[in-house]
């Protein structure tokens, strides 16, 4: 294998063993920290080395970050190109422009984003003549999601639903929402990965055709597949049984939206000739951080067995502080990253997560006070500013004329004298005779009630958007600064800014931001605008995570995966925030908060904080907590134990020395006043701050202080 620009002598043995396996199935379990991608790229190369054309090859994973390093890292390594490289969606797109007509899709759809998701819902639900209440778009926009993920398409749901009220209103939603889609020849992320399914499995000849494309299928990330996602990696691989997966059931995180980490458990018995490789030396994490997070995964009893090895020598650092509220623990946090600057770290290394978005207010506020530059992982937020989606629905009605939510959206925007009158008049014409509202202005001399002002109107519009059109083969960034500059749109804007804000940035800069992303695109891919807009659709969080900026990174758990720092902090290691209150109750989302937990302490590479604190103020309540489960789990413990009393009318003298050093055996019954009968789980004898945790008969697995609860031993 010489020839490869990376020595493979630097690989260890087990990354060896699979880079150079080439035929049959292979299942690599890669511990975090353990060179994956090394061994994925490394892979893609030998490959090459062997024969293999470059055409012949595809590799997926899950988001565009981790897709664009991969393909850097093969550029790297002179593979010729060829190689598909791209997130499972991208190549569910490649595949349904590509079989557009077994698929009954126009090649240029477009990708509706969450807002425009449900915006649709609310339609459909007015449609069925539902209540809004009643059936909450966001909550019916998941529901539907779950049946996608599990390939259950509207005629399906139909022939397995009951007979039920709810079903049958869900029903009626879910037909309608997906005409109003097919109406705007659009299509959600879900349908993307349901269509892409059906194809590979009612078209032989087309699964046939993409087994001959793609002769070795390469999977990341296998353990946050979904069923869809599941099927279509079988029907890739079904005629030549060349499926690589990558991934890690320690790592499995995203079961809320349809992932299932059985995928991964039974991939031995799918694919019983399967090689099994396990990558355990980790190259990330001081040995410290490792043993912590060895010692709380093995809690979990949905895994495949593994141990962390560090590669590493000693001198990892961690510190679990218990602070007494929120605005303590943010400032503590504030005053911990301020001194690791101080001693000469680099913003860019350091992050600090938390389980839900809204506990980044407190945090940001004492960043702010204390000067540290920061960045907030969220990025999709820019693609929702106002500016940003008026120009890209220009860009979408120029490649999609049935788009009426583009065409709503941009209409009188910037404002050109034509009204919700006038629009409405258009809507119900297109509705009468099943056309595109576009198509509805294009004929709008036919529309009688139509004053003969707004067809003057609807006609220079039309004919504005017909000469874009005939652009839209040229590079992206071409298009968006035309329409840009002669939609009238930049100088909407600029009459929007005074002349003493041009300093801060402005909705013109933030477009002409999108325009040098264009541009940057246009660079790396030999795209066009649909290309283009269907690489934003399918942005995420991370893909705008920059370690380059010299800011530190706020970010969700979920957010920092596929990340490392040599900094981490974690906040909220408590009951009800991680793991999440709506976990508690069912042993497999406790083991993905487990997990969750796992992914957060193995992004660290030198130092690793973790706090959480006494009251914490939720649902507007400032509220008692109760340390969490998973540091008991971890064996760490913070420097001030948080002390629980269950009872608000708890007195003093309930207290019993005798209690105090009873020692709690795993498995006895005993009896709570509050929360009554129970099993104990785990007992730590820690003194006078003794702690059992107890699995209740109604549930809930609560960790006690011994000295207050006032436990009675039934057995």
């Amino acid at each position: 294998m010489s020839g490869l620009p990376y020595a493979v002598e630097n690989l260890t043995g087990a990354q060896k063993q699979a880079v150079f396996h080439k035929d049959g199935p292979l299942l690599v379990i890669a511990g975090p920290g353990s060179g994956k991608t090394r061994v994925i790229t490394h892979r893609i190369a030998a490959l090459v080395k062997q024969g293999v054309s470059p055409f012949n090859i595809c590799a997926v994973t899950f988001t565009n970050k981790a897709a664009d390093e991969m393909r850097q890292r093969v550029f790297a390594m002179d593979v010729p190109r060829g190689v598909h490289l791209s997130t499972f969606h991208s190549l569910c797109v490649r595949i349904l422009r590509q079989f557009n007509e077994a698929a009954k899709i126009a090649p240029a759809f477009s990708i509706f984003d969450e807002t425009e998701q449900k915006n649709c819902m609310k339609e459909a639900i007015k449609a069925a003549d539902l209540d809004l209440k009643n059936f909450p778009p966001a909550a019916m926009l998941e529901t539907i999601s779950r049946l996608k993920n599990n390939l259950e398409d509207v005629k399906i749901f139909e022939e397995k639903s009951g007979d039920d009220y709810f079903s049958k209103c869900v029903l009626k939603i879910y037909s309608g929402y997906q005409k109003i889609l097919e109406r705007n020849n659009a299509m959600d992320f879900d349908d993307l990965l349901l269509k892409t399914a059906f194809l590979l499995r009612d078209f032989p000849d087309i699964r046939k055709k993409l087994n001959e494309r793609f002769k070795y299928l390469m999977i990341d990330e296998y353990q946050d597949t979904n069923h869809a996602q599941y099927q279509i990696a079988r029907g890739l691989a079904s005629e030549h049984s060349n499926i690589c997966v990558t991934g890690d059931p320690d790592q499995s995180i995203y079961g809320w939206r349809g992932a299932d980490i059985g995928n991964i458990l039974a991939f031995e018995h799918d694919w019983p000739d399967a090689t099994v490789v396990r990558l355990e030396e980790n190259f990330r994490s001081m040995p410290e951080i490792l043993a912590v997070a060895d010692k709380l995964i093995v809690a979990n009893k949905s895994r495949k067995q593994k141990k962390l090895v560090p590669v590493k020598q000693n001198g990892g650092q961690i510190v679990v502080q218990c602070l007494e509220d929120e605005q303590a623990e943010a400032e503590f946090i504030a005053q911990y990253a301020k001194q690791l600057l101080a001693g000469g770290a680099d913003a860019s290394q350091i992050a600090v997560f938390y389980r839900v978005n809204s506990m980044s207010r407190a945090i940001e506020e004492a960043f702010i006070v204390n000067g540290i530059p920061y960045q907030v992982v969220r990025g999709v937020e820019f693609y929702n500013r106002r500016e940003i989606k008026d120009i890209l629905a220009y860009m979408r009605l120029i490649v999609n004329q049935p788009d009426d939510r583009a065409f709503i959206r941009i209409i009188n925007t910037p404002t050109r004298g034509i009204g919700q009158t006038t629009v409405s008049k258009l809507a119900a014409y297109a509705a009468s005779r099943k056309i595109s509202i576009y198509q509805a202005a294009k004929d709008c001399k036919k529309i009688e009630s139509l004053p003969d002002a707004a067809k003057i109107k609807l006609k220079t519009f039309v004919k504005m958007m017909e000469g874009f059109a005939k652009d839209k083969d040229q590079p992206a960034a071409v298009v968006l600064e035309k329409v840009f500059k002669e939609s009238g749109l930049y100088e909407s804007l600029k009459a929007e800014v005074a002349e003493e804000d041009y300093s801060k940035a402005s909705p013109i800069d933030n477009v002409f931001e999108l325009i040098n992303s264009a541009k940057r695109f246009d660079g790396q891919q030999a795209g066009s605008l649909v290309d283009f807009l269907q690489h934003i659709a399918l942005f995420s969080d991370t893909d705008t995570y920059d370690g380059t900026n010299g800011k530190v990174s706020l970010m969700t758990l979920h957010c920092a995966k596929g990340l490392e720092f040599e900094n981490v902090v974690i906040a909220g290691l408590e009951q009800g925030i991680l793991p999440h209150e709506r976990s508690v109750d069912t042993p497999s989302e406790l083991e993905e908060e487990r997990r969750l937990f796992f992914v957060g302490i193995t992004r660290a590479k030198t130092r690793l904080c973790i706090t959480l604190s006494r009251y914490r103020t939720i649902h507007g309540q400032l509220t008692r907590t109760i340390m969490s489960q998973f540091l008991f789990d971890a064996a760490i413990e913070p420097q001030e134990i948080i002390e629980e009393k269950t009872d608000l009318d708890y007195d003093e003298s309930d207290s019993q020395d005798s209690f105090q050093e009873q020692a709690f055996v795993k498995g006895q019954l005993v009896s709570h006043k509050k929360f009554g009968l129970g099993r104990v789980k785990e007992f730590h004898n820690l003194g006078a701050d003794s702690i059992v945790v107890v699995e209740f008969k109604n549930g809930p697995v609560k960790p006690l202080m011994l000295k207050y609860a006032n436990l009675s031993i039934i057995e």
